[in-house]
């Protein structure tokens, strides 16, 4: 009896001579999101560095751009932190110096950011069943995660994250010093409301995220020995669901409130009072 030797199947990957086998516009997400993305970068690096129309003094106004005003350049009512950076700096550098890059880094190392701009920016990848184009791919030694410089620096989103909840108690000061009437008393107009749709939901943003959700039952063996951080991770978890929808919908939110403050600050129109 002859016996029939069978070859193993090949470990190799189907050769496809198309890019993808996609037909769907695929490419138009990414698209969009990098105009977007780009879109609120100009805005917001230009309004970041511009040094003025930030400050209603009238009702108290300040746009979360500028916050906390540490500059000397700041009004002193608009500066409850404190004047200690000095008036005359670069162009590039602005007044709310000792806040912006932590948020900036509070963002860029978000998971949400970084699956949007990974396939905007670097198309890695565009989309899903769509070869990588991210040139690190191409580097001796290849792909190696984000264990390497300078991707390794995305594992320091924890650390954002505790800045960016001190920031958010910085904003929500400011969005109750807005209840500020033109005669000095207590007072709410269109801002004052606007300033708090924003901290409200830049709160949904800093609470509903990963690491918080980990600090309150993360490293728990047992949830029965600690019912209050388990009430608190229930509720995190639940929030945690919309992350993604908080980090597009709070990058709307600044740039509206930025605009209202700024259009009210330079006179383009007058603040709608509801109670002066």
């Amino acid at each position: 009896m002859t016996q029939t030797t069978v070859e193993a199947p090949s470990k190799d990957r189907a050769q496809i001579p198309a890019r993808t086998l996609r037909k769907d516009r695929y490419w138009l997400t990414p698209l969009a999101t990098f105009i977007f993305f780009l879109a609120w970068v100009v805005y917001a690096t230009v309004r970041s560095m511009m040094g003025s129309s930030f400050w209603v003094a009238k009702y108290h106004y300040l746009t979360p751009f500028y916050s906390p005003c540490v500059s000397k350049a700041c009004p002193p009512e608009a500066a409850d932190f404190g004047r200690f950076v000095p008036d005359h700096l670069p162009f590039f550098i602005p007044y709310a110096l000792i806040s912006l890059p932590f948020l900036l880094g509070f963002r860029l190392t978000c998971y949400y950011y970084r699956k949007s701009y990974y396939r905007a920016f670097w198309l890695s990848p565009q989309a899903c069943a769509v070869p990588d184009k991210a040139p690190v791919r191409k580097t001796p030694g290849g792909y190696t995660g984000e264990r390497r410089f300078p991707l390794i620096l995305q594992n320091a989103h924890r650390y954002f994250w505790v800045v960016a909840g001190l920031i958010s108690i910085v904003n929500t000061w400011d969005a109750i010093r807005a209840f500020h009437g033109a005669d000095g008393g207590f007072g709410i107009g269109l801002g004052t409301i606007i300033l708090w749709a924003n901290v409200i939901l830049l709160w949904g943003y800093t609470l509903s995220c990963h690491s918080c959700r980990h600090v309150m039952g993360g490293r728990l063996k047992s949830f029965s020995k600690a019912p209050i951080r388990y009430w608190f991770w229930t509720q995190i978890s639940k929030i945690n669901t919309r992350h993604g929808q908080f980090a597009l919908i709070t990058l709307v939110s600044l740039a509206v409130t930025d605009a209202y403050v700024a259009l009210v600050a330079h006179g383009a129109f007058s603040d709608l009072r509801i109670f002066n």
